[in-house]
C-alpha cells in the first residue's frame, strides 16, 4: 500500500502517466460516473455517506488508487491472509468481501489532498465514517496482466 500526498504522485513510476494526468485535473465538481482513462484503466467517481462498519474487500485484477474530492473518511487495510472470506469472489465485479474479525489492521485518513494505492493482496475497508456528511471519491482502477491472479 502506498499512502502519500497528491503533490508527490509523479514520484511513483508504477503509476502510468495517463493516470497522473487524470488525477491532476480532478476537481470537487467533477460529475459522478465512470471515466475511461485508457484500455487498462478507468475511474469511478461516487458521492455517498460513509458507513460505521463496512466490510473489508479485495480485488484480483485491479489496483485501486483512492482519492477523496470532498470530505474525509478513514480506510483500514490488512493482508488478505489475515481475513476469512464472507462473500466469495465475484469475477464480473472483481471483488470479494471478508469478515471484519482481525487484529492486524492499519488505518489511514483520506482527504485533504492525499491518496492511497492498494494492491490486490491488500484487503481494505474503505468508506469508514469519521464525521457526518457525504463524501465524494474517485477510485482509479488500474489493470495490468502482471497483477492478475485468476
Amino acid at each position: 500500500m502506498i499512502s502519500d500526498s497528491l503533490e508527490n504522485i509523479n514520484k511513483y513510476h508504477e503509476i502510468p502517466d495517463c493516470v497522473k494526468e487524470f488525477v491532476k485535473n480532478l476537481t470537487p465538481d467533477l460529475p459522478c460516473g465512470r471515466y475511461e482513462i485508457d484500455e487498462n484503466t478507468f475511474a469511478n467517481v461516487d458521492e455517498y455517506e460513509p458507513k460505521l462498519d463496512p466490510l473489508f474487500e479485495s480485488h484480483k485484477n485491479y489496483i485501486d488508487i483512492q482519492i477523496l474530492l470532498k470530505g474525509i473518511e478513514a480506510l483500514e487495510f490488512t493482508k488478505t491472509e489475515n481475513l476469512n472470506v464472507k462473500i466469495p469472489y465475484d469475477k464480473q465485479k472483481d471483488v470479494m468481501f471478508y469478515d471484519n474479525e482481525t487484529i492486524f489492521v492499519n488505518k489511514v485518513i483520506l482527504g485533504n489532498g492525499n491518496f492511497v494505492m492498494l494492491y490486490p493482496y491488500e484487503a481494505h475497508k474503505p468508506q469508514i465514517k469519521l464525521v457526518d456528511g457525504k463524501v465524494k471519491k474517485v477510485v482509479v482502477k488500474l489493470s495490468d496482466p502482471s497483477f492478475h491472479q485468476i
